[in-house]
C-alpha cells in the first residue's frame, strides 16, 4: 500500500473529512464479476450475465453500471445496500418489471437510465424514494401504461425521457408531482389522444417533444396548460389541418410541425403565440399560404422546404409580408416550371404572376405528368387508391375527407394504416364495407350523416384500434355492429343521437379500453349496460341527460378507472352503482343538480379514488363524513361553484395535492374553524373566500382572524393590525360572531 504523507496541512483535513463521511468499520468490497474504482467510488458490472443486482457492491459506491445483464425483475429494495448512489445505469438488462419500492432508499440518486429494456407498465410506486432524481431515461422499452402517481415522488426531476415505447393515450394528471421538470420527451410512441389535463401541473416545463406519434389534431386545450413551454416538437404526426387559434402558448418560441400531412394552415393559427420566433412547417402538402396575422410579431424564420409551393400570384401576399416583416422564408418553389426549384428568398413579388387560365391548365398538366410517371413506366409500384381520394405510400395514410362520397370507397392498398373518410354522406354502413384493409389501425367516419351501421360492417379489420363514429345521426347500434374487431381499443360515439345506452354491442370487442359517448341524449344507465365490456377502463358520458344509474349498471366493468358523468341530470351521488366499481380513480360529477352529499357517498371507492370533481353542482350541504374512506388516496378535489357555507372534514385527506373551494358562499364563523385549522396545517394553495359575515366578504379564509376567537382557535396566528390594538379588533369580531350565531339560530 502506498505511503500516505500527512505533512501537507491542506491534505490532512481533507483526508479526515473523507474518513468522517465513510461509515465506521468500512472495508472495501468488490463483486467478483465487476470492476471497482475505489478512488472515484465507481463499480462497473457490464455484460456479465448477472441475474440480480450484486448484493456485495460496496456500500459507499457512488456510480453503479449494470448495463447488458439479464436481471429481468427489480424487486422491492433492490438497492438497499448502496444508499450513497448518485448514478445508476441499467440499460439492456432484459428488465420486464420494476416492482413498487425497487429504488427505495436511493435518496441521493440524481441519474437513472432504464433504456433498452422490456418494461410494460410504470407502477404507482415504481420510483418511490428517488427524492433527488434529476434525470430519468426509460427509452426503447414497451411502456404502454403509466399508472397515476408513478412520478409523484420525483419532485426534483428535470428531464424525463420515454421515447420509442408503446404509449397510445395520455390521461389527466399523468405527470403529477413533477414540480421542477424542464424537458419531457415522448417521441416515437403511438399517442393518438391527449386528455385536456394530461400535462396539468407542469408549470416549469419548457421543452416538450411529441414527434413521431399518431396525433391527428393539434391538442389546443391540452397545450394551454403549459404556460412556460418555449420549445414544442410535433413533427411526424398525421395532422392535415391547423385551424384558427390552434396554438395558444404565450411563451412558445420554437414550433416544429414538419413532415406531417398539412394541407391547410389558417393564417391565424399561431396568432395567440406572441413570442414565436421559429416555425418549421417543411415537408407537408401546402401549396398556398397566406400572410400570418399580426399576432406573432417576433416571427423571424418560416421553414417551407419540401412543400409543393406554387410560386404564382397567390404567393405574392406572403412574399411581400415576409419582406416587410423581415421574416426569412426557407424553401423552394414547387412550380410553375420556370421557377421550379428556385429559392423562395430569391423570388421577388413582381415575378409572382398568374398566367391565363389556358396556360395554367397546361402547366398543371405538365407538372402532373412530370411528378406521376405514366402507368407504362411504373405499373407495379403505383399505390392502389380509389377515385377522388388521396393515398400516401410512405405513411400508409389514405384520405377521402369531404369528397361527397355516398358509398364507402373500395380499392385501398392492403398496407393502409390510417383511413380518413370523415365529412362524406354515407348515411348507411352496410356489412363488409371495408374488404382488404386488415392493417388499418385508425378509421375516421366523423360527420358522415350515418344513421345505421349494419352487423359485420367492419368485418375483417383485424388490426383496427381507433374507430371514430362521432358527430353522426346514430340512435342505436346492432349487437353485431362491431363484429370482427378483436383489437378495437378506443371507440368514439360522441355527438350522436343515442337516447338509450347502446347495451349489448360490446361483447364482440374484448380489447375495448375507452368508450366515448359524450353529448348524446342518454337518460339512464340500466343494469347490464356494460355487459361484455369487462376490460373497459374509461367511460365518458359527459353532456347527456342521465337522471338515474341502476345499482348494477357498472358491475360488468370491474376494472373501470375513469368515469365522467358531468353535465347530466343526477340528483344524488350514485353510491350504490359504484359498489362494484372499486377501481375508479377519476370520478367527475360536475354540473349535475346534486344539492346534498350524504355520509359515505364515495365509500365504495375507498383505496382507489384520486380525482373527484364536484364543481358547479349547486351543492348546499355535505355531510361531515361525506368523504369517509377516500382520505388516504384522494389527490384532487374540486368543489368550486357550489352553495356551501360549511365544508366536511378535510383532515383525513392526507394525500391531497389540489383543492378548489372558490365561488362558495362560505360563512366565516366558528363552525368553519376546522377548515381554517386544516389550511394552516397543509402545504397547499386553498382557494376559499368568505361570503359572510358582510365585514369579511371577499377575503380569503386564511386571512380572516375571527377564528382565533373561537374555542380551539387560540393557536392561530394573530392579525397584523398596524396602529390598531389587536385586542380591540378581536373583541369586536367576537361580538360579531356571537351575534351572527344568534341570528342564524333564530332563523333555524
Amino acid at each position: 500500500m502506498p505511503h500516505l504523507d500527512f505533512s501537507n496541512t491542506l491534505c490532512a483535513p481533507l483526508f479526515c473529512l473523507m474518513l468522517i463521511c465513510i461509515p465506521g468499520g468500512h472495508t472495501a468490497k468488490c463483486p467478483q464479476q465487476c470492476i471497482c474504482d475505489q478512488i472515484q467510488l465507481r463499480v462497473a458490472c457490464v455484460n456479465r450475465n448477472l441475474t440480480q443486482v450484486p448484493p456485495t457492491v460496496d456500500e459507499i459506491t457512488v456510480k453503479l453500471d449494470l448495463r447488458g445483464n439479464d436481471i429481468q425483475e427489480l424487486p422491492s429494495g433492490a438497492f438497499k445496500h448502496t444508499p450513497y448512489l448518485t448514478h445508476l445505469s441499467l440499460q439492456a438488462c432484459n428488465i420486464h418489471r420494476v416492482k413498487e419500492g425497487a429504488f427505495r432508499g436511493l435518496g441521493r440518486l440524481v441519474f437513472l437510465n432504464l433504456a433498452n429494456n422490456k418494461i410494460e407498465i410504470l407502477y404507482q410506486e415504481s420510483f418511490d424514494g428517488l427524492s433527488s432524481l434529476k434525470q430519468l431515461f426509460i427509452d426503447r422499452n414497451r411502456v404502454e401504461e403509466i399508472q397515476p402517481g408513478a412520478f409523484s415522488q420525483l419532485g426534483f426531476l428535470n428531464l424525463l425521457s420515454i421515447t420509442h415505447n408503446q404509449l397510445v393515450y395520455m390521461p389527466n394528471l399523468v405527470f403529477q408531482g413533477l414540480q421542477n421538470i424542464k424537458s419531457l420527451r415522448l417521441s416515437h410512441n403511438s399517442l393518438n389522444y391527449l386528455d385536456t389535463e394530461a400535462f396539468a401541473g407542469l408549470f416549469t416545463l419548457n421543452r416538450l417533444r411529441l414527434d413521431h406519434n399518431e396525433l391527428q389534431f393539434f391538442p389546443t386545450e391540452t397545450m394551454t396548460r403549459l404556460p412556460e413551454v418555449t420549445f414544442l416538437d410535433l413533427s411526424h404526426n398525421p395532422m392535415t389541418y391547423l385551424g384558427e387559434d390552434a396554438v395558444v402558448m404565450a411563451k412558445l418560441t420554437h414550433l416544429f410541425l414538419d413532415h406531417m400531412s398539412l394541407q391547410e394552415l389558417v393564417n391565424t393559427a399561431v396568432s395567440k403565440s406572441p413570442n414565436l420566433v421559429h416555425m418549421d412547417i417543411s415537408h407537408n402538402q401546402l401549396r398556398v399560404l397566406q400572410p400570418f396575422s399580426e399576432g406573432s410579431p417576433k416571427l423571424a424564420r418560416l421553414k417551407l422546404a419540401g412543400n409543393p409551393i406554387n410560386c404564382n400570384c397567390y404567393l405574392r401576399p406572403l412574399r411581400e409580408w415576409a419582406i416587410r416583416r423581415k421574416v426569412k422564408l426557407l424553401g423552394t418553389c414547387g412550380g410553375p416550371a420556370h421557377l421550379s426549384g428556385e429559392s423562395l428568398e430569391a423570388v421577388y413579388p413582381k415575378e409572382l404572376r398568374c398566367q391565363s387560365q389556358e396556360a395554367m391548365l397546361k402547366a398543371e398538366f405538365e407538372e402532373a405528368t412530370r411528378i406521376i410517371p405514366p402507368p407504362t413506366q411504373e405499373p407495379e409500384n403505383k399505390i392502389k387508391c380509389p377515385a377522388n381520394c388521396v393515398c400516401e405510400a410512405v405513411t400508409h395514410h389514405s384520405s377521402c375527407e369531404n369528397r361527397g362520397h355516398t358509398k364507402v370507397p373500395r380499392g385501398f392498398s392492403p398496407e393502409t394504416r390510417l383511413l380518413d373518410l370523415r365529412g362524406n354522406n354515407f348515411h348507411y354502413i352496410p356489412s363488409n364495407s371495408f374488404p382488404g384493409v386488415a392493417k388499418v389501425v385508425s378509421l375516421h367516419l366523423q360527420r358522415c350523416k350515418i344513421v345505421d351501421v349494419e352487423g359485420g360492417a367492419f368485418s375483417g379489420m383485424k388490426g383496427l384500434i381507433y374507430l371514430y363514429l362521432s358527430e353522426n345521426y346514430l340512435t342505436s347500434l346492432s349487437p353485431e355492429a362491431f363484429k370482427g374487431l378483436p383489437q378495437l381499443t378506443y371507440l368514439h360515439l360522441e355527438k350522436n343521437r343515442f337516447a338509450d345506452f347502446p347495451k349489448g354491442v360490446f361483447k364482440l370487442v374484448p380489447s375495448l379500453l375507452a368508450l366515448h359517448l359524450e353529448n348524446n341524449a342518454i337518460t339512464k344507465l340500466e343494469s347490464g349496460s356494460l355487459s361484455g365490456a369487462a376490460g373497459l377502463r374509461a367511460l365518458y358520458l359527459t353532456g347527456n341527460a342521465i337522471g338515474s344509474i341502476s345499482q348494477g349498471a357498472l358491475d360488468q366493468a370491474s376494472v373501470l378507472d375513469t368515469l365522467h358523468l358531468g353535465g347530466n341530470k343526477l340528483k344524488e351521488v350514485p353510491t350504490e352503482a359504484l359498489t362494484k366499481a372499486r377501481n375508479i380513480k377519476d370520478l367527475r360529477l360536475s354540473g349535475n343538480s346534486i344539492r346534498w352529499v350524504g355520509p359515505n357517498a364515495f365509500k365504495p371507492l375507498e383505496g382507489s379514488l384520486k380525482e373527484l370533481y364536484l364543481d358547479k353542482m349547486g351543492i348546499e350541504k355535505m355531510s361531515e363524513n361525506s368523504l369517509a374512506g377516500v382520505g388516504p388516496t384522494l389527490r384532487s378535489l374540486f368543489l368550486e361553484g357550489n352553495k356551501l357555507e360549511e365544508v366536511p372534514d378535510f383532515h383525513q385527506l392526507t394525500s391531497l395535492e389540489v383543492i378548489n373551494l372558490a365561488d362558495n358562499p362560505l360563512m366565516c364563523d366558528c363552525p368553519l374553524l376546522p377548515l381554517r385549522l386544516w389550511i394552516e396545517k397543509v402545504n397547499l394553495k386553498v382557494r376559499a373566500t368568505c361570503a359572510n359575515p358582510p365585514e369579511v366578504k371577499g377575503r380569503k379564509v386564511k386571512d380572516v382572524y375571527v377564528f382565533k376567537a373561537c374555542p380551539g382557535g387560540e393557536g392561530l396566528p394573530a392579525e397584523s393590525t398596524g396602529n390598531t390594538r389587536p385586542g380591540k379588533k378581536i373583541k369586536r369580531r367576537i361580538s360579531v360572531i356571537q351575534q351572527n350565531r344568534v341570528n342564524r339560530g333564530q332563523k333555524k
